[in-house]
């Protein structure tokens, strides 16, 4: 039996560009993708802070140091400049696998800086 696993997760990134004209994707700097685990044309789900808004597209590879998050094509309508996004892969993986599986956690600052990182998310407490 396979599980649906978050596999890496952007948290609290900023979008830098939101472009109608351009493919669709989403594209983020090269340093975070790798960072992440994420994949050239890996599907993603991004979810909008800033107006609750939630779609899947796939990630392009952005200029490497840039700090680039750059909504495209019509996603473009979902996110707009500054606004704070969660972009999330998730991964099928079979019951031996999540024995040692820990997901890549990246923590953004302001300016797409990397604040932290993390391979578990805390106990929310009540």
């Amino acid at each position: 039996m396979q599980s649906i696993m978050l596999k890496a997760k952007l948290h609290q990134a900023r979008v830098t560009h939101a472009v109608l004209e351009y493919e669709g994707s989403c594209a983020i700097d090269g340093e975070l993708l790798d960072m992440a685990g994420i994949r050239e044309y890996e599907q993603i789900q991004i979810y909008n802070l800033a107006n609750g808004e939630r779609f899947t597209t796939y990630a392009i590879r952005g200029e490497e140091g840039s700090k680039i998050i750059s909504v495209n094509g019509a996603a473009a309508h979902k996110a707009s400049v500054s606004d704070r996004v969660i972009i999330c892969a998730y991964a099928n993986f079979e019951a031996h696998e999540l024995e040692n599986f820990k997901p890549a956690l990246i923590y953004m600052a302001e300016g797409n800086e990397v604040s932290h990182t993390a391979n578990a998310i805390p106990v929310q407490l009540a």
